[in-house]
């Protein structure tokens, strides 16, 4: 998959693609219904298959004050955007210039001049354009107009009257379902990142952990997890059952909310090294303890429960 941060100047090779035009933060089961149509008419018409999408999300850029939201950062999205098998990506930086964009210059200038798309494909509920001036509909007409395809994707329903969507699997993990939120994504959702120092408190606990920000991802539900824990190792990622916390740390007044993971059969220094975490079970809230013992007491509680839960899930699959 190649990736351009531009639409002007682009190869000869990367032009004329039929698209999927979205945000696609998720890439959940709908997002995927979307990619794949355009997929499907990439290969009817022997065009390059392709997304567009935006960078930083437009939502961080209007509300740049809000909690962190997003379900798969940048990195994340390409990397499940590539196993759709796309040939090219165009990130299109969303800044205020970007924003002052109308829907009629997006198709124009982007689309026509700058793409020289073939086709386009969008969701049902795709919005675009300075005061989100366009939509289906209005694509459809100029597509007309300028001499494309354009596929509007039908609502995908997850279940009767419910179509997938971000904010669905967002409510989900804050409400602390996370096999619910995985139903819709199609996959375990993850928080991935590098192992930073800690304070070593599980390590003196008798429970060494992999400490994590969160950064960009979604607050879920704060608590504790049974969770599969991989590590890269050369281009594969080696996966671990474990436990995780993910919160404040109350009983030590910790302030910044953070992942801290348990392997449970795994004992090594994994700083600086890059750690995918996948929510499976949301197990009890986290809470504060009296002392020492109790909390040492609860971990173990903790780690049998998780155990538990994750034979149930390997029987499963």
């Amino acid at each position: 998959m190649r990736i351009f941060r531009h639409y002007t100047e682009l190869p000869d090779d990367a032009r004329g693609a039929v698209i999927a035009l979205g945000n696609f933060d998720g890439v959940h089961l709908g997002h995927r219904e979307v990619v794949g149509a355009a997929g499907r008419e990439a290969r009817a018409l022997g065009a390059p298959h392709g997304v567009l999408t935006f960078e930083p999300h437009p939502r961080s850029f209007f509300q740049p004050t809000a909690p962190a939201f997003r379900l798969t950062p940048f990195r994340i999205k390409a990397r499940h955007l590539e196993a759709l098998e796309i040939g090219e990506l165009f990130v299109l930086h969303f800044d205020h210039a970007f924003s002052q964009t109308t829907a009629d210059d997006f198709v124009r200038r982007i689309l026509v001049e700058g793409l020289g798309v073939a086709h386009v494909v969008t969701g049902y509920d795709f919005v675009f354009g300075k005061g989100r001036g366009g939509d289906a509909e209005y694509l459809a007409a100029e597509a007309v107009k300028y001499g494309f395809g354009f596929t509007r994707v039908a609502p995908v329903e997850a279940e009767p009257g419910l179509p997938y969507s971000s904010t669905r699997v967002r409510d989900y993990l804050v409400a602390g379902e996370p096999d619910k939120a995985a139903a819709l994504l199609g996959r375990d959702w993850e928080i991935e990142g590098r192992v930073e120092p800690g304070e070593r408190i599980g390590r003196d606990l008798g429970f060494p952990t992999a400490n994590v920000s969160l950064g960009e991802y979604l607050e879920p539900a704060l608590g504790i997890y049974a969770v599969k824990a991989g590590i890269d190792k050369g281009e594969d990622t080696v996966w671990m059952d474990g436990v995780a916390s993910l919160g404040r740390r109350p009983t030590f007044d910790g302030k910044h909310v953070l992942l801290e993971v348990h392997f449970f059969d795994f004992d090594g220094d994994l700083y600086g090294r890059h750690l995918r975490t996948r929510l499976i079970k949301w197990i009890r809230p986290e809470k504060r303890f009296d002392g020492i013992a109790a909390l040492r007491a609860q971990i173990a509680a903790d780690c049998d429960t998780a155990r538990a839960l994750l034979t149930k899930e390997h029987a499963r699959s």
